[in-house]
């Protein structure tokens, strides 16, 4: 085992026990993609973090100009910008009044365990946020959606975790502008942390019911499921705009325009965790885009969920998916099957 390896090993496993630890003591969850846990590397006083210097003119604690807003509304760009600048500037109580205290739901896919009250989410950040590194920063570089719920693609940097963790979420809010569900979804295997042990303890209710999306995109995610979950690319690719973007953050996968995307899709539907015999469970957005969380494709056992981000263009067609689940579900062989299924054959 390298170094490396070792060293983020060691964070995944304290990671566990420290979650395992709270929830036996009835407040804790795995916020995996919420960064509170202290990390032993960070980057130097006054240096640059990975992806370019944080603040600038703005104040704000992470590289603003990195975030696309293309796809929402001002007004969610301007909430979930200050929900992570208070994150990266670990100011709980700031933190917290981004969520309903009347309802709020935080959980994490990928370790399958879950915060069921404010309360609870706002005792976790207590007793962690403090133990981080100024240096640990969390912030969105995509969000898709509107004030009903969104879509938000993040980083947190290696002083919150020990490794570099990207997520892709989804948040509803209430009526006030507040949070009441929040579901990270992120991939162990990108992560370089130990695989979870998918079992009876994980969560069978996700509070998928609690929606408020905008029916564009309800419309949208269904049809583009449904395509995939009947293993009919054509379909599915006849619902995507001319110039599509097609990534799978897991598999580490790009795919442009719709005749690639179809000859993708015609290899790959029948073994991807969303194809064949995969469901829709949740969906959030707005006009514009948003996102829905899927039950995986029975062949993809142990791995129970995933989160399917889709952008629209102007006519409702899908302009970019970007898809996660949690790679460390799948067996080696099967990954590296995933990732194999972007190249094109050869000219006979």
């Amino acid at each position: 085992m390298t170094d490396v390896t070792q060293h983020v090993t060691q964070h995944a496993t304290t990671r566990r026990m420290l979650l395992r630890t709270g929830a036996a003591a009835g407040a804790a969850a795995a916020l995996g993609a919420a960064g509170v846990f202290t990390a032993d590397t960070s980057f130097a006083a006054g240096t640059s973090s990975p992806a370019g210097t944080a603040g600038g003119k703005t104040g704000l604690p992470y590289p603003p100009a990195v975030v696309d807003t293309s796809h929402c509304t001002p007004e969610v760009a301007e909430l979930l910008r200050g929900f992570f600048a208070a994150k990266s500037r670990h100011d709980v109580p700031r933190v917290m009044s981004y969520f309903s205290r009347a309802n709020t739901i935080y959980i994490d896919a990928n370790l399958g365990t879950a915060l069921m009250s404010w309360q609870q989410v706002n005792d976790l950040f207590t007793a962690y946020f403090p133990k981080v590194p100024a240096t640990a920063l969390s912030y969105p570089v995509r969000i898709v959606g509107d004030m009903r719920s969104a879509a938000v693609e993040f980083v947190d940097t290696p002083p919150f975790f020990g490794a570099e963790l990207r997520a892709l979420s989804p948040i509803v809010f209430d009526g006030q502008g507040k949070i009441t569900r929040w579901v990270d979804y992120w991939d162990g295997r990108s992560a370089l942390t130990p695989a979870t042990v998918i079992g009876s303890a994980y969560p069978t209710d996700f509070k998928d019911s609690e929606q408020n999306a905008h029916p564009a995109v309800v419309e949208a995610a269904r049809a583009l499921q449904a395509a995939f979950a009947a293993g009919d690319a054509a379909a599915a690719v006849g619902l995507m705009s001319a110039d599509v973007v097609v990534e799978d953050l897991s598999a580490h996968t790009r795919v442009c325009g719709r005749l690639q995307a179809q000859r993708y899709y015609a290899r790959a539907l029948g073994r991807l965790p969303y194809g064949t015999g995969a469901a829709v469970l949740h969906t959030e957005g707005g006009r514009r885009g948003g996102g829905y969380e899927w039950s995986a494709a029975p062949g993809a056992a142990p791995l129970r969920r995933g989160h399917t981000c889709i952008g629209l263009d102007d006519a409702g067609r899908v302009s970019r998916l970007t898809v996660i689940y949690d790679a460390n579900q799948l067996s080696y062989p099967a990954y590296q099957s995933l990732v194999g299924l972007a190249a094109e054959a050869p000219l006979s």
